[in-house]
């Protein structure tokens, strides 16, 4: 029992230095949170009505801002009940449409004194207004109905906020409690300095917010961002010039590149599209057989029935082609390039923000400088599709050499292994599960990018689902994006097989 009592007190000692104040509260309210196995019933009477002031005065920023969003979603539904202005946009377009309806009435009655032809028209344009007044006040009278509905779901729905603050408040602080005496970096105490930052945002954002959501005409700086539009042309100008000043300079240095993927990608088409469709078939079933196992084999060539049957074998294998080529030129990179950043925390730290840049970005904004630099055709496909699906293999890479035990690399260079052959022979054997799957979600993803470079006339496939897609000829574009999906399948079950033996 003293060994008990004993602990009790060093643990309410503990809770006081956390909370500094009320520290009497939250040591009995922790004591209660953490005697019991379900959920405890724990009520803070200032969390609940002072909710992100709370939470910020005990610095718990998750805590605040929660509050601040649940309690505004409230507050503008109450807003826009009490005075809000509901229905006042469509109660003008009624005042309109009427004045309107007047001004036609009184030109039919012109008309129908001095015997025009067109009276009958003009009446007819001017009772169809006054409909459409009629129905735009009575849009403005429901509208305007719905107000108590909203000011009864905005104090609902702020009851509910005080509770749930109240309710959960205490259980958040103990887990904090819990965190900061394990060691973790937390901020405990009650902090003024934070109290005064959480009441000079809550006096920021409250008041914009709600003028914004309940004022029937808010001002135009609030609802639109006062950006320099001449700002977005100089800039776009200056790119639009720079990318073509690079484009003539850089000739030389691009066509070298386009010539040598072409003639890399039209060996592979020689080899996929040219060769006899049996002598592919049969090369095709013995790599998946040799490598994943028969049942892959059998998957294989159901797959390559279908490509086969439907007649899209020959835009398949351009479509392996492309795919090949691309995928070859991402390993051939990237490989050495992720082994490079495991080995060099300055590559790696340079590196990083690009690859993130690599795959952040839309694929469709590859194809802009790629159409600048290298026109359309296959090479320039092949290239934005390098862009888009080298980040995985670079990265994976990098991973499973620094995921290679210490203790193992030790001792290896005690036993006078040289760094190549420490590289080939020890690194890379370990790291190749980490690799392996870099290489396959590389491939992976480039097959994805064979849609999107279609549009800058890689062929293949890509061009079937482009045409569905235009002309919204639904059973061609699922057809052929099963195409696309077979072919993906049987290179991803073939790369897995690379890593896992055969079954």
């Amino acid at each position: 029992m003293s060994a008990e009592k004993e602990a009790t007190t060093s643990q309410g000692q503990s809770i006081h230095r956390f909370a500094e104040r009320a520290g009497d509260y939250y040591a009995q309210q922790f004591e209660k949170i953490q005697s019991t196995n379900s959920l405890s019933l724990s009520f803070n009477l200032h969390a609940a009505l002072l909710g992100p002031l709370w939470a910020a005065s005990r610095n718990l920023w998750g805590f605040f801002w929660a509050s601040t969003i649940l309690m505004l979603f409230a507050l503008v539904q109450l807003g826009r009940g009490l005075w809000g202005e509901l229905g006042a946009d469509m109660l003008a377009r009624a005042d309109r449409l009427a004045s309107k309806s007047q001004e036609m009435a009184g030109k039919a009655q012109a008309a129908l004194e001095a015997g025009t032809s067109n009276a009958v028209y003009l009446q007819q344009n001017s009772d169809n207004l006054q409909r459409a007044a009629q129905k735009a006040l009575a849009s403005a009278e429901a509208a305007a109905a719905g107000a108590n509905q909203l000011i009864l779901l905005g104090a609902v729905g702020l009851f509910a906020v005080v509770l749930l603050q109240g309710a959960v408040a205490n259980i958040t602080y103990e887990k904090k409690y819990c965190r900061w005496r394990g060691g973790n970096s937390e901020e405990a105490g009650f902090s003024i300095k934070n109290l005064v930052v959480g009441m000079l945002l809550i006096a920021f954002v409250f008041p914009l917010v709600l003028y914004r959501f309940t004022a029937t005409k808010p001002v135009q700086w609030l609802t639109e961002f006062p950006a320099d539009k001449t700002l977005f042309s100089q800039a776009s100008s200056w790119l639009d010039a720079g990318f073509d000043n690079l484009a003539l300079k850089g000739a030389g240095f691009f066509d070298g590149i386009t010539e040598g993927i072409r003639v890399f990608l039209d060996a592979l088409e020689v080899i996929l599209v040219d060769t006899p469709w049996p002598v592919i078939v049969v090369v095709i079933l013995f790599i998946a057989w040799r490598i994943a196992g028969p049942r892959i084999a059998i998957f294989t060539l159901a797959a390559l029935s279908y490509l086969a049957f439907l007649g899209y074998w020959e835009k398949s294998m351009a479509t392996v082609a492309l795919l090949g080529a691309a995928a070859t030129l991402c390993v051939v990179i990237g490989v050495p390039f992720g082994i490079l950043c495991a080995k060099n925390n300055t590559i790696n730290t340079i590196v990083r923000p690009v690859l993130d840049f690599m795959q952040t970005m839309p694929a469709f904004v590859y194809l802009i400088p790629i159409i600048a630099f290298f026109g359309t055709g296959k090479p320039p496909g092949i290239l934005a599709t390098i862009i888009f699906g080298m980040p995985p293999v670079v990265r994976l890479t990098a991973l499973g050499i620094k995921q290679v035990p210490a203790s193992i690399v030790e001792g290896a260079i005690a036993f006078g292994c040289t760094r190549r052959k420490l590289l080939l022979d020890v690194e890379i054997p370990l790291a190749l599960p980490n690799i392996m799957a870099g290489i396959n979600q590389t491939i992976l993803m480039c097959l994805s990018m064979v849609v999107i470079a279609s549009l800058i006339g890689a062929e293949g496939l890509g061009t079937d689902v482009l045409q569905a897609l235009q002309f919204a000829a639904k059973g061609q574009g699922l057809l052929a994006g099963l195409a696309i999906l077979f072919c993906a399948m049987i290179i991803d079950r073939i790369v897995q097989g690379c890593v896992k033996p055969a079954k």
